[in-house]
This record gives structure tokens, C-alpha cells and sequence, in this order.
């Protein structure tokens, strides 16, 4: 019990030996909450609860394993389980599955997998894909299981044209899922919750059997997950909560913030502990996270604060332009590692999109910085990989369309796409799997002999894979790799790549297996394994052991810490991004990402934004964030050329109009009204709302228009579209970004400007369209 309590805080200790009853931890960035936590697991065991009586749920395997390390050290080998929300999901439906329609062994599509899923769907919806894109319909959908809403609630509900749409497709791409016995990532949260709710059996057997539920980064979970918890939190209500309203940052994903806001509510006898101190960070560091965050009305009030060192003043910095940015950056880390100040894995780099990290790159290889990139291409997703991972899952799970389609015709054996069309049309007709379809290609009458005849050899090949089924993992794959010929197919057709080596990542898959066998010698099998690639968090990717220095998003970067953090383009439009401007609960999760991306940070910061930057070919003149107004000068040392002098000069200047007074130390919001009360009343400074208010004119290296058309009258004179026939509604072609609608016209003549929402990323970007390159395909008219 002393090495349990010994050396925690008041707070800590008020939360760790609190066992019965609920309990609510606001857990301020870098404050011992993964201690708090796990030792709190540590008491209750040694108070007499049993280890399968406790499950500790988390977002990411690494949260989770660094869990399971630190209670190994205080409770050796017990059983307590620990892992993500989506894991235990999937084990508990693996237990209930007929419960909802599948089988024991459903597959868990990735994303790539659920994408030709839902087209499949939509094709068999006979839908038209007008009104609503692909990806807005799987968006709509996947939001509508967040909400546990089912396919029929959906079809009442349905409003928008968008949303009808999904409303159709939704039912099918369930059933389609169902017939493949096989769940996409949503499913996983939904059916789990959906099983709770109609099964009071079930429910009543899992509160019984987990008398102590944990949840980390409680103010992340979604309504599915707030479900879960709650129905097995009914008869034994010792659920205990960690998190902190300040770092919500997925509300673009369903994460519910009003969940640990509201958790008071829900449980009236709940007992709550504020964790503030700070050991991570310096007082510096942590003062200008404090101040910017007190700008947001919906949050816990908490003092945070801090006994370490103090250290070097925080940076923000402006720079002319991203490659400029990027190229200080990467001699910054340079010249501290000649100094011996730092090594390479001391630095992160984040960023609002990773799109922004190729200027970075470029740099860090010029300079020879090694450096890694999380969440940009996981080696689960690469084509290799892919093909023999669904390979396993059909030799798993034979009703598995997609991996099906996948592999019959990789390695290439002469079965094109018109035979695998009228293979699917056959399954679809007879509502069977695909594969079973192949094994009755000789009653496909507009199949040809030789089509019929590939088709039959490929069967005979699975039916000699699906025999090693029992094998080792590491058996399987080799002989896998061995009947499929796949990597004579990868020298003749593989174009080794800087960065990918193909036959290599089949090498590292085969290590992979191996390290899973020896992990799992007694319960090991291919089932696990495959839901086990399918949960990879994005951050798994993540080696704190290599020498790097690491690039990633500011979403990537929760739950990491480093000791030498730069946050670059903390810019209008990307920090906060465009399209959370115009709602207060957008901009107030904006703000929560460059918080948590400050408090990452454990010794030297710097903040920085360029004049100008190039985003898909395009040089835009950029403003600073509005939230760099909000962050207090006396902790910073504030760089900037001396042309925009005015933006931070130490004396207030009336001849500057546009300075949006960030000339004065800014105040924060009273602290005693912190606490969210309501409506936010705040007042953003108009500079915000508007991207065409006092910004300079866009200075371009290359023109957007001929050389022959020198001037408006020229431009309106020309035998170009005209102007006046690009209206809301029109579809038109960008050479870059690729096919859009627009959405809003405004302006006369030259000064006609539309916004454009683009189908393949669904952004929204604004042209002066006498400039713009456009292509117009449709005018939108009756």
C-alpha cells in the first residue's frame, strides 16, 4: 500500500483511493493522470477487487500499453483488462455476435476496405451521386452510428438532399456488410451499443461481471461510447472518468463534449478531483497555454501551475514565406545539436494538416536530420501489405467481398474486370458471397469457358491457403507468399520507390507475424491477429527509441510529449481553419488543438507564421491567427520583419486601423465565470469573418492568366466564358483541385469572386474568377 501512495499529491492520492461510487478526474495537461490511474487500479486490487472486475478503457494501444507497463511494475501479472474502446468492442461482440446477424469470425474493415464497400452500395442503391459525394455520404453515415441512429430513424429524419441520399444508402451498405460478415470501424461502437440497449440480459451480465469500469480521455468519447459505459455502469455504478474538457479536439469525428461537461449531472454522487499541477512543462510554456485558454466558455475552471525551472521564454516568430519557415526550422535543430543542446528525437514539429509537412521534409533531407512522419502513410496501408492482408482475411472470413476483389486477379491470372462484374452481379442476384459465386461460375451463363475455368483455379488456390488456416501466423504467411508467387510478381511489375521498398515491407509483414506468434503462443490465431492490424491507433506508428526528429498533425499529437516543440502555420484560415469561423463551438475546439499542441512541450517552444504560403500551387498572403492575439508578450520573445512592425510594437499605434489592438497585453475573461453559462457572447473581430477584409493583394510567382489579357477590359472583352454564366449551382473543373460546385457568387465584372466546395476533399476555396482557371461544365440551370 505505501508504494502505491508514496509520493503522490493530495490530489492524486484523493483520487487514487477513492474505489466505490463515481468519480470524475479533471486531469490538466501533463499532470500524472496515466500515474493517477494506474495506481488507482493498484489500490483497488490490493483492497480485495478482483482483476477481471476492472476494465480501464482508452483511445490509443499506446495509452493502453503504457498502462499495462506501469501496473506490472506495482501489480505483477493480473488480469485487469486494459486496451482501446474499439477492442473491447470488438472481443465483447466476438462473444455476442449472432446477437446481431454476424458470425465469430466478422472482419473489421479499414477504411480503404469500407470505402469500396460503400460504393458498392451506393451502386446497388441505385442512388445518383449529384446531391451528395461518396465521402459525404460514408461522412453522414458514420455520424448517424455515432448517434446510434438506425437506418429506419435515419430514412425519417433524413432533411438535406445530402443526407436523403445517405438515408437510402445506409440500409444497403448494412445489409452488404451483414452478407460479408463483416463490420467497418463505426460498427464496432454501434452494434455494441445497440446490443446493451436491446438485451437487458446481456447488459445486466457484463455490469455484473465489470464492476469497475475506467475511462481515459473521457471528454473524447462519442454518444455510441457514453452508451456503453452507461449501460454497464447501471447496477454497479463505480465508473470513473478521466479527462479534461480543455484538450477536446475530435468533435469533427463525434466526440461529444458535453459528456464530461454534463458527467456531474449524470451522476449527482459523484466525487471530483482536479489534478492542476503541471510536471511536463515550464512556467513559461504553461503560462501562455493558461492565457489561451481561458478564451474558451466551455470548459472546467482549473488553475494550472507548475514547479519546475523556470526556462527560455517562448518564441513566435514570422517568416516571409513556408519554405523559408521550413528551412529556418531545420537549421534551428541543426545549430542546437551542434551545440549539444539537443538530439534529433528532442524535436517535433506540428502542424494544422499534413499537407504542410513537404517544405519540412525537404529541408530536414537537405540538412541530413533523419526525422519520421506520423500519421502520414501507415505500412498497413500500403499496396503490398494490403493484398496479402486480405489474402488472410478471405482465407478468415470467405464471405469477405472486398478482400476478394482485391486478390483475384493479384498476383494477375487473367481475371479481368467485366468477369469479376458479372461474378458480383451473379452473388448480388443469388445473395451469396462472392466467393461462393466463384465455386458456381459454371451457372453464370454470360461467363465465358476461360473465364469460368480462371475462376475455378483461383478457388482451387484458396481452398489449398484455407487449409494453413490452423498454422502459425508466420507458417501461413510464408506459405502464403510461396503459392501465390507474390513476390516473383513484385520484381516484375514493383518499381522500388525512395521511401518503399516492396519486397522489404513483405519482409517486415513475415517479422510482424513472427512477433505475434511469440507474443501469443498459447491464444495466438489469425482472427487475432487481423483485429489487431484493423486497431492500429495512429500514433502506434510512433518510435520515441529512433533518433528522429518527428513531423506530425497537432490531432497526431495528443497524449505525446517533446522536449523542443515548433507549431508552425499558426495562421488565419488554417489555425483556426477556414471553415470553424463562422460557429463558436468550432473556434473554441480550434483553440483546444493549439493548446494541447503548446502543452506538448516540456522545455523551448516556438510559435510561427509566414506572410505568405503555398497551398496546392496557389501563393496566398496569409494573416496571423486571431488566437496569437489572445497569448500573453511578457512570456514570449516575439521575432518579426520589420515590415509588419505594427502587428507587435510595444506602443499602441493610431495610424494602423486593421491592428485589431493586439498592440495591448490581452486580458483574459473573468475567472470566475469560466465555467460555461451559455451562449458565447464573445466578439470576434470582423477581420475574421470576412477573407477579403485588409488583405494585401496576393503577390504570385506565376501569373493565373495569359499574358494576353493585360487588363479588366481585356478580360471582359475576351472570348473567355463569360463571367456572369458562373453562378451558384454551376459545376466547374480547377486544373488542381480537381471538379466543384459553386456555392456563392459575389462581386461585378473582374471583381466577380465564386467559392467553390471541391468534390475529392470536400474544401472550399475562393476564386476571383477572372483570374481563376476554371473549366465550366455544367451552369447549374434548369
Amino acid at each position: 500500500m505505501d508504494a502505491i501512495t508514496k509520493n503522490l499529491t493530495a490530489a492524486q492520492a484523493e483520487a487514487v483511493t477513492h474505489i466505490d461510487g463515481p468519480l470524475l478526474i479533471i486531469a490538466g495537461p501533463g499532470s500524472g493522470k496515466t500515474r493517477v490511474v494506474t495506481h488507482r487500479v493498484a489500490h483497488m486490487l490490493s483492497q480485495g477487487v478482483r482483476p477481471w472486475q476492472i476494465a480501464a478503457l482508452t483511445f490509443t494501444n499506446k495509452a493502453a500499453e503504457e498502462m499495462r507497463t506501469r501496473l506490472d511494475l506495482l501489480a505483477p501479472g493480473q488480469p485487469v483488462w486494459m486496451g482501446t474502446f474499439h477492442r473491447f468492442c470488438a472481443q465483447q461482440l466476438r462473444r455476442y455476435a449472432s446477437y446481431v446477424g454476424l458470425a465469430e469470425n466478422y472482419s473489421i474493415y479499414d477504411m480503404s476496405d469500407s470505402k469500396s464497400a460503400m460504393k458498392r452500395a451506393i451502386q446497388a442503391a441505385g442512388v445518383s451521386t449529384s446531391h451528395a459525394t461518396p465521402e459525404q455520404i460514408a461522412s453522414a453515415i458514420s455520424n448517424a452510428k455515432n448517434r446510434l441512429i438506425t437506418p429506419e430513424i435515419m430514412q425519417q429524419q433524413s432533411g438535406r438532399a445530402s443526407d436523403s441520399v445517405a438515408a437510402r444508402v445506409y440500409p444497403v451498405y448494412q445489409q452488404q456488410l451483414l452478407l460479408a460478415n463483416a463490420v467497418d470501424f463505426d460498427d464496432l461502437l454501434y452494434h455494441f451499443a445497440c446490443l446493451l440497449r436491446e438485451n437487458p440480459e446481456v447488459r445486466s451480465e457484463l455490469d455484473a461481471k465489470l464492476k469497475y469500469i475506467m475511462v481515459d480521455e473521457y471528454q473524447d468519447t462519442n454518444l455510441a461510447q457514453y452508451a456503453i459505459v452507461r449501460a454497464m455502469s447501471v447496477d454497479h455504478p463505480n465508473l470513473a472518468v478521466t479527462g479534461d474538457p480543455d484538450q477536446s479536439i475530435y468533435g469533427w469525428r463525434g466526440a461529444d463534449l458535453n459528456n464530461i461537461l454534463d458527467f456531474e449531472k449524470d451522476y449527482p454522487s459523484v466525487k471530483t478531483v482536479r489534478l492542476e499541477q503541471n510536471y511536463r512543462s515550464t512556467p513559461n510554456i504553461l503560462a501562455v497555454a493558461d492565457q489561451l485558454i481561458r478564451h474558451n466558455r466551455r470548459r472546467k475552471a482549473k488553475e494550472l501551475y507548475t514547479e519546475n525551472a523556470d526556462g527560455d521564454n517562448v518564441i513566435l516568430r514570422q517568416y516571409e514565406d513556408g519554405y523559408q519557415e521550413a528551412d529556418a526550422i531545420a537549421d534551428e535543430i541543426a545549430a542546437q545539436m551542434i551545440a549539444g543542446q539537443a538530439e534529433p528525437r528532442d524535436f517535433a514539429i506540428f502542424c494544422r494538416m499534413n499537407a504542410l509537412t513537404r517544405s519540412l521534409e525537404h529541408a530536414l533531407r537537405n540538412r541530413g536530420l533523419p526525422y519520421q512522419i506520423i500519421n502520414g502513410v501507415e505500412f498497413y496501408q500500403r499496396k503490398e501489405v494490403k493484398d496479402l492482408l486480405a489474402y488472410l482475411h478471405l482465407i478468415n472470413n470467405p464471405s469477405h467481398d472486398v478482400a476478394l476483389q482485391r486478390v483475384i486477379n493479384t498476383p494477375t491470372r487473367s481475371i479481368g474486370a467485366t468477369t469479376v462484374g458479372r461474378l458480383q452481379a451473379f452473388a448480388d442476384a443469388e445473395r451469396i458471397p462472392m466467393l461462393e459465386a466463384a465455386r458456381r461460375a459454371s451457372e453464370i451463363d454470360t461467363m465465358s469457358k476461360r473465364a469460368q475455368t480462371m475462376l475455378k483455379s483461383f478457388v482451387t488456390l484458396y481452398d489449398r491457403l484455407r487449409k494453413k488456416a490452423t498454422a502459425s501466423l508466420e507458417d501461413l504467411l510464408r506459405f502464403l507468399v510461396e503459392e501465390t508467387k507474390y513476390i516473383e510478381f513484385l520484381e516484375r511489375t514493383g518499381v522500388e520507390k525512395e521511401d518503399s521498398n516492396p519486397i522489404a515491407n513483405v519482409d517486415e509483414l513475415v517479422s510482424a507475424a513472427v512477433e505475434f506468434d511469440r507474443m501469443h503462443p498459447d491464444d495466438g490465431s489469425l482472427e487475432a491477429f487481423l483485429e489487431q492490424v484493423a486497431l492500429v491507433s495512429d500514433t502506434d506508428k510512433f518510435e520515441d527509441s529512433g533518433n528522429r526528429v518527428t513531423l506530425m498533425t497537432l490531432h497526431a499529437a495528443k497524449g505525446l510529449e517533446f522536449p523542443r516543440v515548433f507549431v508552425i502555420a499558426v495562421e488565419d484560415d488554417l489555425l483556426p481553419h477556414y471553415r470553424s469561423k463562422q460557429d463558436d463551438q468550432q473556434l473554441e475546439e480550434e483553440r483546444r488543438l493549439l493548446f494541447v499542441g503548446i502543452t506538448r512541450a516540456q522545455q523551448w517552444l516556438q510559435l510561427s507564421y509566414a506572410k505568405r504560403r503555398s497551398m496546392r500551387g496557389d501563393i496566398r498572403v496569409v494573416i496571423p491567427s486571431m488566437f496569437l492575439s489572445e497569448l500573453p508578450r511578457a512570456d514570449m520573445n516575439v521575432i518579426e520583419s520589420q515590415t509588419d512592425r505594427d502587428f507587435f510594437d510595444d506602443g499602441a499605434d493610431e495610424s494602423y486601423p486593421d491592428s485589431w489592438d493586439l498592440v495591448q497585453e490581452p486580458s483574459p475573461p473573468e475567472q470566475a465565470e469560466q465555467e460555461y453559462k451559455g451562449d458565447d457572447t464573445s466578439v470576434i473581430p470582423e477581420i475574421y469573418r470576412d477573407p477579403f477584409v485588409s488583405k494585401p493583394k496576393p503577390k504570385r510567382t506565376k501569373p493565373t492568366i495569359t499574358t494576353a489579357l493585360q487588363t479588366a477590359s481585356d478580360l471582359l472583352s475576351s472570348d473567355r466564358v463569360p463571367l456572369g454564366a458562373y453562378r451558384e449551382g454551376s459545376v466547374v473543373r480547377h486544373p488542381e483541385y480537381g471538379d466543384g460546385t459553386i456555392t456563392e457568387v459575389t462581386g461585378r465584372g473582374p471583381k466577380r469572386t465564386a467559392k467553390i466546395r471541391f468534390s475529392e476533399d470536400q474544401s472550399e476555396q475562393t476564386f476571383r474568377l477572372a483570374f481563376a482557371k476554371l473549366e465550366l461544365l455544367d451552369t447549374g440551370g434548369d
